[in-house]
């Protein structure tokens, strides 16, 4: 019987890279180049700790530009080259890469590949995507996490039993939205890197009830307050499980 595994699930854009102002078109939206992708800061170390813990990192994300017509498929994929050779450089390794193409408009006046433009069942918020690399991986989606930076992230995640993750500030506009929409991450966090932070402080405490015996672990407190909002105690603190 082959080993059940867990995850950290991952959407690209504003979570492992920054969000391009395409200014001649006057949209943010994903970079349409290899020259506009640039990682967020600490995203290869958080994503190198994610390899660390012994969890399968993996990006699950909605590029719907082949079908607006904004890149091609070959302009994609150098991007997705660049992205992996960046992480290498940093230290972090990606366990695999899935790409929702599709867009049910599309560019609306037809400049788009035709071939893309459809509903389908991997375009997130469907959780689609999550469900085709559980089973390529043997992941427990339950047991695994989520994280984003859209209502559709949370969306995905949570419709699998994942822990959510939302990079953003309880305050902000998406957060008022999702009040609305009944949609709650089960963290909100500032940037991967903190929700990377929280992640491994979780899988340690997990570690600690499974029988590790004097194990000393260095943990800075994690505090969750009534807006869900995860930060650090600024005074590191050391605990001892038996």
């Amino acid at each position: 019987m082959e080993e059940i595994r867990r995850a950290v699930f991952l959407d690209r854009d504003g979570v492992i890279n920054e969000i391009i102002y395409h200014q001649d078109i006057g949209v943010i939206d994903s970079p349409f180049t290899p020259e506009q992708f640039h990682l967020m800061d600490g995203a290869a170390w958080a994503i190198q700790e994610i390899n660390r813990i012994g969890l399968l990192a993996i990006v699950v994300t909605n590029q719907p530009g082949i079908a607006k017509g904004h890149l091609s498929k070959r302009v994609l994929d150098l991007i997705t080259e660049k992205m992996i050779k960046e992480l290498a450089l940093g230290g972090a390794c990606l366990d695999d890469i899935y790409m929702c193409l599709h867009h049910p408009k599309g560019s609306g006046n037809g400049s788009g590949d035709q071939r893309y433009v459809m509903d389908c069942s991997c375009r997130k918020p469907k959780p689609g995507l999550l469900i085709e690399a559980a089973k390529k991986h043997q992941i427990n989606l339950a047991a695994s996490y989520m994280i984003g930076d859209s209502i559709t992230d949370i969306q995905a995640g949570a419709s699998v039993g994942c822990t959510t993750f939302l990079i953003g500030h309880p305050k902000c506009d998406l957060c008022r939205i999702m009040e609305k929409s009944g949609v709650r991450p089960d963290f909100i966090v500032p940037s991967l890197l903190e929700a990377v932070k929280v992640i491994k402080y979780q899988e340690n405490l997990k570690n600690s009830f499974q029988g590790s015996s004097s194990e000393q672990l260095c943990l800075s407190e994690i505090f969750i307050d009534d807006n869900f909002y995860a930060h650090e105690n600024p005074l590191s603190i050391e605990r001892k499980f038996c």
